[in-house]
């Protein structure tokens, strides 16, 4: 199967292969897969570049007072150990000759330091991973809430005046059910008159979408099949408030643009 013709699949595996969670088999497949098209690589970078300041959004973690106590109990029971193996080596040295005792004490110190040394190494790696386990699932949380919020555009539009002047810019976010325009020119309607967002089809009648509102960006609720095989959109000119869909536009039709899914 070409994924890269499959916008929505490539989009999952993509997302998953940024985060990690694709692994084995299909890990190696997407990267082959991103070496040979294009498409499937800028795919990767995008979801890559999403994700790649989350590190520094991420505040420092404090490890709670009771990982620190039980480092210094630990310690302190290393401490106390050491000290009564000290005095039994003190006693039982006394009988053996003044260098090998002290040849023999040196050699033990170093490996009693070095056993110090271990145990302490031990217990900081136990409690950064503790740490950097509990940051990374409130990393996870946050990355999940991000791609929630973050809208996933599908379909695009730019609406140009009889002059080929863009003055709207449309685009579609099939997981909200939401149309977002934005004025890119300097029209303005009167505040007798509505601007009316129509949908062009294929064959049949143009079908209303909406009324437009006088803000810089507007935002309209519409479902995949308003817009699906939909091959242009059109703005008009209306009295306030718009007129019915059933008649089509009755004003003049200023903004017009062909309307392109996208492949990523």
């Amino acid at each position: 199967m070409n994924i890269h013709h499959h916008p929505e699949l490539l989009d999952r595996l993509a997302g998953a292969f940024a985060l990690g969670t694709l692994r084995g088999g299909a890990r190696r497949r997407f990267e082959a897969l991103a070496r040979e098209h294009a498409p499937v690589r800028v795919a990767a970078l995008i979801w890559q570049t999403r994700i790649a300041s989350l590190n520094e959004l991420q505040p420092v973690a404090v490890p709670p007072a009771a990982v620190w106590s039980r480092i210094d109990n630990l310690l302190k029971g290393e401490n106390e150990a050491r000290h009564m193996q000290q005095e039994r080596q003190n006693a039982a040295a006394s009988s053996l000759p003044a260098a090998g005792v002290a040849g023999w004490l040196g050699n033990l110190s170093l490996w009693r330091g070095a056993a110090a040394a271990g145990t302490f190494a031990t217990v900081v790696a136990v409690v950064a991973g503790l740490n950097l386990r509990d940051q990374m699932g409130g990393e996870i949380q946050q990355l999940q809430a991000k791609l929630l919020s973050t809208p996933q555009i599908e379909y695009v539009a730019v609406l140009s005046d009889d002059k080929s002047a863009a003055s709207m810019l449309v685009t579609f976010d099939p997981r909200s059910k939401r149309l977002t325009l934005q004025r890119v020119g300097s029209f303005q309607e009167a505040s007798s008159q509505s601007l009316q967002l129509w949908a062009l089809p294929p064959s049949g009648g143009p079908k209303s979408l909406g009324v437009l509102g006088s803000d810089k960006v507007l935002r309209l609720t519409a479902g995949e099949n308003d817009v699906k095989a939909i091959p242009a959109l059109a703005i008009s000119l209306e009295p306030k408030g718009g007129v019915p869909s059933e008649g089509g536009p009755t004003g003049p039709v200023l903004f017009k643009g062909a309307l392109i899914q996208k492949v990523l």
